[in-house]
């Protein structure tokens, strides 16, 4: 049984953006075509560079207004996309590719408060969330981030 569950960004959330063409700062969001690998934050997979079109925008993963809310860039497709769907497993992809997406993984506790950092580096990042789960009772969740362009990829918590 894993010990973890990802959430990706849903679809339905996806949806409202694409409707509005607006983030939920009232900022108009960007459509081009993937001049990067991404990746999409509903189906965690990264996008075709010249042939997928992305939505940037900017969003906060948090529920709580604290100084730790850290709204910034994500992408989303620009099509709809199916969500993530093998949650109890870091997504292959991101994971397979250290150099496009090297990883940090930040705690927060119930507060929304962090509670614990780490760098992922050359780790298998699932026996790390595992880890981290096992040894820090005050972890309620995780993010996932790049940890050069410091932007939010997915949400984990404890399964």
């Amino acid at each position: 049984m894993s010990k973890f569950k990802i959430v990706p960004v849903s679809k339905a959330y996806a949806k409202k953006i694409r409707s509005t063409m607006m983030d939920d700062f009232g900022q108009k969001v960007t459509e081009k075509i993937a001049a990067g690998s991404g990746p999409c934050r509903v189906s965690l997979k990264p996008f075709k560079k010249g042939v997928d079109k992305r939505i940037l925008l900017t969003h906060s993963p948090f529920e709580i207004d604290n100084a730790y809310n850290q709204p910034g860039p994500i992408f989303i497709n620009g099509n709809e996309v199916e969500e993530y769907a093998d949650v109890y497993r870091f997504p292959p992809e991101i994971k397979a590719d250290k150099e496009s997406f090297p990883l940090s993984l930040i705690g927060y506790n119930v507060d929304q408060q962090m509670a614990f950092t780490k760098l992922v580096g050359d780790r298998d990042v699932d026996e790390l969330i595992g880890e981290i789960f096992d040894h820090y009772a005050d972890v309620e969740y995780l993010h996932a981030r790049n940890a050069q362009a410091c932007c939010f990829i997915c949400k984990i918590e404890r399964a």
